[in-house]
């Protein structure tokens, strides 16, 4: 392990258990290079790191056990990509946020992750047909003008806007709360097959980690890190596509919403949004406008 460059070191702590996005910042702060990561007893490690015992006996055990070099050659042959904090292909935009991936997972064309402007499309997995009617209606001409779509493969309105760029030979990125060696849900796993022929499915979760609830709250980040705007679609008053915008807002992201009916419930959190100051798209010039595409 003495001869992996800094990288390499960066991407094995990233695959150790017990360790999260702060643990990993506090270590590269004292060791940017990581150069002693091997060499720091269980004891020390103790006193460095802010965690419980048994995570600590998971890290250090992670730390000593993953052959990582092993790993990258399996990705390597599996077709995927790793983009670290350190490399120069890493996401401006997303380099900018309060807690950026240290290293995001890829199939596809990772280029996409650079282009100029990319736009979030959230909403509900249960949209109703005036919403599904609204994406069609909305989407297809920013697609035209290069706009790349955002979303996370989930089922109703992320699969919609997917279907949509694909459809329109548009580019367009999947974010996904799992790895990439476990694509979810099932139903969109037709639509993920095409994504990484003609875009880019992305993580920031290793490769053979199934998917667990607490990892898509933290996927809505990256959905609007990666963007100059967040369009919700539809969206109840408690719902993931609200914690998407509420990421976009903390990032200083444009937060657009599709206005809808006030008896409707899928629209209830959309319509909040607008009434706290969220833009009101009713056509895709709103979007244009503000995206200086005219």
């Amino acid at each position: 392990m003495l001869f992996l460059e800094v990288r390499e070191r960066l991407i094995h702590l990233h695959h150790c258990r017990g360790v999260g996005w702060k643990s990993i910042l506090k270590l590269l702060t004292k060791d940017p290079q990581l150069k002693d990561l091997y060499s720091i007893s269980l004891e020390k490690w103790k006193q460095l790191l802010p965690i419980s015992g048994n995570q600590l006996i998971s890290f250090y055990n992670d730390l000593h056990t993953i052959d990582i070099r092993k790993k990258l050659i399996q990705y390597t042959f599996s077709h995927i990509e790793i983009t670290t904090f350190l490399d120069h292909e890493y996401p401006d935009l997303l380099k900018e946020i309060y807690n950026p991936p240290w290293v995001l997972f890829s199939k596809g064309n990772r280029d996409i992750m650079k282009e100029k402007c990319l736009l979030g499309v959230i909403g509900s997995r249960k949209p109703s047909p005036y919403g599904m009617a609204a994406v069609k209606e909305i989407l297809p001409p920013l697609i035209n003008r290069n706009v790349v779509i955002v979303s996370g493969l989930a089922s109703g309105i992320d699969a919609e806007a997917h279907k949509l760029a694909l459809r329109t030979y548009g580019k367009t990125i999947g974010v996904l709360g799992g790895g990439l060696y476990h694509l979810y849900p099932k139903e969109t796993l037709p639509i993920a097959s095409k994504m990484i022929d003609y875009g880019l499915l992305l993580s920031e979760v290793p490769p053979d980690r199934r998917p667990e609830p607490w990892m898509f709250p933290m996927r809505n980040r990256i959905i609007s890190g990666l963007s100059r705007g967040v369009l919700i679609v539809e969206a109840e008053e408690r719902s993931g596509s609200l914690i998407t915008a509420q990421c976009a807002l903390e990032q200083n992201r444009e937060v657009f919403a599709l206005p809808g009916n006030i008896t409707s419930r899928l629209s209830s959190g959309t319509n909040r949004l607008i009434q706290e100051g969220a833009k009101s798209v009713l056509c895709a010039d709103d979007i244009l406008s503000e995206f200086s595409l005219f």
